[in-house]
């Protein structure tokens, strides 16, 4: 892919999702999943099919997004809460620079909650975050307060209601209908305000807009007409490997968050209902966004990326949520649409990584990208070899080496390894980890593994060998300690 020539600043619309997998969406061959408007996106631009998230969680997923840095420069290499945030290049900041309106509505993850980030103006839903919800949080940090969803729905419900009334928590497989009505769902939310902002902005400015949603993260609570269109239909079960864990399952299985998702087989299949519901309400408002956009006259000089923070694993291998090196989790969509010169419906199967839209979007805005980020702009032919990424966690932290072709896994409690071809087992049915013929790939990438760590403070390495046991962090040590 050559540079390609901007003749002048276009708009910019950044729809962002959480949770949700690169695969989940008809263009990218899923069996059950409906999202015509995402697949329409995806037929006017470039859809990238290997794009990862070098940290599959939402913190630090976010955190490559609008620092365009590896999770070792911007440190957070798991998930911690109330960390601050304090960073001297951000997305939305390069973007005001160079002259955007910028606006961003729904989930930003940060701390403060209400940290800009380099933003005009922030509407914020995070979703339900436990850690700005106990007793102890200050009056302004306390999520009824700081965050504009939840405290728009309260005028619209009265002040004993809350986005808990479904009964379903937030990590949770279990999954229902949405109680109220449509319009009072967080996803249609974000949609109105979004459009909302477009009759508003300054009209003699560029202007950046970043939708972003909450789902299909869990609670799994689209409304009633998106269940219906799963309900009654047969879908594919999920993925199993020849090396998944029946024993973690089965001890796991009965808790409502467990990372193993339930071991009972039809509360899954009403997961998979619930969350591919979720892709299909998403996708519908992404549709109705786009409709006002082209009502605001703006559509055909706006450029659109749509990506996610990190995927969902729904059972696939006996597993459910994300922070694993699995495809379900770190594997995510990304399109790039309305770009001049880009080729219409193509594809490219270059490595991306949620740090490579920072630099994307400031090249889009006619800025100059920073020196000091890691991430590179999709308006090349840039390529890497292999992506580095990793997320801590007790047994579950691990490490992972993936490249176009396969992947590498250690995992740094146990030692662990694993190996998957990914060219020929796209699933990762079967752990190649023991396979002679491929032992001097495996030692080639575990190579790798051990010279992105090297110096690492974890002492994961002592640049020879890769060293199990050692203590794990979330946050490296030169962020500040948690408020």
């Amino acid at each position: 892919m050559q540079k390609q020539s901007i003749p002048r600043k276009p708009n910019i619309l950044l729809i962002m999702t959480d949770q949700m997998r690169g695969d989940c969406m008809g263009i990218a061959g899923h069996p059950n999943v409906k999202t015509p408007y995402l697949d329409h996106l995806a037929s006017t631009g470039v859809l990238y099919t290997n794009a990862y998230t070098a940290c599959p969680s939402c913190i630090p997923a976010r955190c490559a997004l609008h620092t365009g840095l590896k999770q070792e420069n911007h440190g957070r290499v798991g998930y911690q809460d109330r960390v601050a945030w304090d960073y001297p290049v951000t997305m939305a900041g390069e973007l005001s620079k160079n002259g955007y309106y910028t606006q961003c509505v729904g989930k930003m993850h940060v701390h403060p909650l209400r940290n800009l980030m380099g933003f005009h103006n922030i509407e914020l839903h995070d979703g339900y975050l436990h850690a700005y919800r106990n007793g102890n949080v200050p009056y302004a940090e306390n999520q009824k307060i700081a965050d504009d969803y939840f405290y728009w729905l309260k005028t619209q419900l009265g002040i004993d209601r809350d986005v808990t009334d479904c009964g379903l928590e937030c990590n949770s497989f279990t999954a229902r209908p949405w109680m109220y009505e449509e319009r009072l769902h967080p996803t249609n939310w974000v949609t109105d305000r979004s459009i909302d902002f477009l009759r508003r902005r300054d009209r003699s400015m560029p202007f950046f807009l970043m939708a972003s949603y909450l789902r299909p993260h869990p609670p799994f609570d689209a409304p009633e007409a998106f269940f219906d269109l799963y309900r009654h239909r047969e879908l594919t079960p999920p993925a199993i490997g020849d090396w998944a864990d029946r024993e973690r399952l089965q001890r796991l299985g009965r808790l409502t968050d467990a990372d193993t998702g339930s071991v009972d087989p039809e509360l899954m299949r009403q997961a998979r209902i619930g969350y591919y519901a979720c892709i299909s309400h998403l996708d519908n408002q992404i549709g109705r966004l786009l409709d006002a956009l082209k009502d605001d006259g703006r559509y055909q000089d706006t450029v659109i990326l749509f990506t996610s923070d990190h995927g969902e694993l729904l059972g696939d291998h006996y597993t459910f949520r994300k922070t694993r090196p699995y495809q379900g989790s770190i594997h995510i969509p990304l399109i790039l649409s309305g770009v001049p010169g880009m080729e219409r419906g193509s594809r490219c199967s270059r490595l991306a990584e949620l740090r490579d839209i920072l630099p994307t979007l400031t090249e889009l805005a006619g800025g100059e990208i920073p020196e000091s980020i890691d991430g590179m702009s999709l308006l090349h032919d840039n390529s890497r070899e292999y992506l580095h990424g990793e997320h801590s966690g007790g047994d579950l932290g691990n490490q992972y080496i993936v490249t176009e072709h396969d992947k590498y896994c250690w995992f740094m409690e146990s030692g662990r390894e694993q190996y998957f071809r990914l060219d020929s087992d796209p699933q990762e049915l079967h752990d190649a980890i023991g396979d002679p013929e491929c032992r001097e790939r495996i030692e080639y990438l575990r190579g790798i593994l051990i010279k992105e760590l090297a110096g690492r403070e974890e002492g994961y390495t002592d640049g020879v060998r890769l060293i199990p046991g050692r203590p794990q962090r979330s946050c490296l040590s030169f962020l500040p300690p948690r408020s």
